[in-house]
């Protein structure tokens, strides 16, 4: 998976990581499970223009999508097909594409998922054309499709993210953010395993701890998460990057209570056993200096 994290994080954070005026807070999502997926739909919904409503099939002759060179996208045909390719990923990561045959905002994200298939060999990719057959139709009924593109995620058979008219460092941000197994940053699951990466760092030697809180339906998580990728490269050295999501279990949910977690992302930064300050939201500067900060860099803003 180390070339898939290069990859996306290459394609997803081509921004600069200078600070962004104004979005420490704002960028923040209230820890709120629902209301903060509803927030990020309707954000979507209202920010993104390329998205389009559904139509009639597409003259005879027309081309559709699915053509040579993409074999690792899988076409499906029916919610029998649909469903059995989510039962057979297990707990890989499924991306799917809700597209239709007159769409050119479809036509034009396609390639990138494309490209995307053939670099991450541990994300699977399917392809739903909404105006294929009544099957297809009724398949986009079900997963209450109205407008393509639109692209849902699953793990183990669970929608856990969608959005609607997204361009491709968008899609490849939330690929990784989904997918990611990348070595630096250390996937957490329980309380347990926070407490082993603090005591790992405890002590004379011991580097800076930066723990990423957030939720699996969070847009700014999203968003900054191939920072944090590119930051456990290149900060290897002096920091270790961890990340939880609070919403995996009850044991998580329990930690971030205990860690009066209210927003996310929040940022925890922890140095020889010791919670030393916290950072809320997703601006790349305001992060990086915080870091520097807690690692004896005077910063001046």
């Amino acid at each position: 998976m180390a070339s898939t994290a290069a990859f996306l994080s290459t394609l997803a954070g081509s921004t600069s990581l200078s600070a962004t005026p104004g979005c420490s807070k704002k960028a923040a999502a209230r820890f709120v499970i629902p209301a903060a997926a509803k927030r990020l739909r309707g954000v979507v919904r209202a920010a993104v223009s390329g998205t389009e409503k559904a139509g009639p099939a597409p003259a005879s002759g027309e081309k559709k999508k699915g053509g040579g060179g993409d074999e690792r996208v899988v076409k499906v045909h029916s919610a029998e097909e649909f469903d059995g390719a989510l039962r057979a990923a297990k707990n890989r990561l499924v991306v799917v594409e809700f597209a239709a045959s007159h769409s050119a905002n479809s036509s034009r994200i396609y390639p990138c998922m494309v490209q995307l298939s053939r670099t991450c060999g541990d994300v699977d990719f399917l392809l739903v054309m909404g105006d294929e057959s009544e099957a297809t139709q009724e398949l986009c009924r079900r997963e209450g499709i109205t407008a393509v593109p639109h692209f849902s995620f699953y793990k183990g058979t669970e929608k856990v993210h969608e959005e609607e008219g997204i361009g491709p460092d968008q899609l490849a941000g939330d690929v990784l953010y989904y997918g990611d197994h990348h070595s630096a940053v250390v996937q957490l699951h329980s309380r347990d395993d926070v407490e082993s990466l603090i005591s790992e760092h405890r002590g004379e030697g011991g580097k800076l701890v930066v723990l990423d809180v957030g939720l699996k339906r969070c847009g700014p998580c999203v968003k900054v998460y191939p920072t944090v990728v590119k930051l456990s490269r290149t900060m290897a050295d002096t920091t270790v990057f961890a990340r939880m999501n609070g919403d995996e279990n009850d044991s998580c949910m329990e930690f971030l209570r205990d860690m009066d977690v209210v927003e996310v992302p929040t940022f925890v930064f922890i140095k020889d056993g010791e919670i030393v300050g916290r950072y809320v939201g997703s601006g790349r500067g305001e992060l990086v200096g915080e870091i520097l900060r807690y690692n004896g860099v005077r910063v001046t803003y």
